[in-house]
């Protein structure tokens, strides 16, 4: 398959030719439909932050399970999905009790020594490595089933793949970092696609005022568009 490559730091990807694994236990392929560029990814490709290579970035995507692995129970052939970057292993405490953004054993979603790689290059068998167990800059994905969200397949995919990063940054930090309460006085500073976000999660928490913050009237008046109630520059 084609996969946008991270080769090397030198602030570039490069399209080149992956193999990637049939699905083991636990395992799902994905057809790629839709993929965001966050911009963490851009730091990974400058070099501000490290990333061993080779490697596919992309850890917000979307698409369609072409096939499982043994044991899968999430999800089946023909299902819509967005890729989950917070992979967890579902056993240990802290997932247990339903912390499993702190999971401390996420290692156990992948995959063993003496395992062949999911994702290799095409030319020689070099292991490529997957951003965040994700990978979505690729035509497919092999996620751990855990890594996998079912949605309805009326959602647009290409809406949908943003969900995986962008949507929950956002609107997580207002419903649970925030925890707003109903009836309080929001301000959101900077409306791009993680203040977007604040914004409707702000909504949802039921705030009274919510205040978008940003120099350029377009993303203003975006930020009304999609709940804020004020707006200031």
């Amino acid at each position: 398959m084609r996969a946008a490559l991270l080769l090397d730091t030198t602030g570039r990807l490069e399209v080149g030719e992956v193999d990637v694994a049939e699905p083991g236990p636990g395992e799902v392929l994905v057809e790629t439909a839709a993929a965001g560029l966050c911009h963490s990814d851009i730091h990974l490709i400058d070099g501000s932050i490290p990333v061993a290579t080779p490697s596919v970035l992309g850890h917000e995507a979307s698409g369609v399970v072409a096939a499982v692995g043994p044991g899968v129970t999430r999800v089946a052939p023909g299902d819509h999905v967005i890729a989950c970057l917070s992979v967890f292993c579902g056993r240990c405490a802290l997932c247990v009790r339903g912390e499993t953004h702190l999971c401390v054993d996420k290692q156990a979603t992948g995959r063993g020594p003496g395992e062949p790689p999911r994702l290799a290059l095409a030319d020689g068998g070099q292991p490529v490595g997957a951003n965040a167990s994700v990978g979505g800059l690729a035509e497919r994905m092999l996620l751990h089933q855990n890594a996998v969200v079912a949605i309805r397949k009326d959602m647009p995919l290409d809406v949908a793949a943003i969900i995986g990063c962008a949507v929950t940054t956002g609107v997580g930090a207002a419903c649970n970092t925030a925890a707003i309460r109903a009836g309080e006085t929001v301000a959101v500073i900077g409306c791009g696609g993680i203040g977007l976000n604040i914004v409707q999660g702000a909504r949802l928490r039921g705030a009274g005022r919510i205040i978008a913050v940003d120099l350029l009237a377009a993303k203003r008046d975006l930020a009304r568009s999609v709940g804020a109630t004020h707006a200031a520059d």
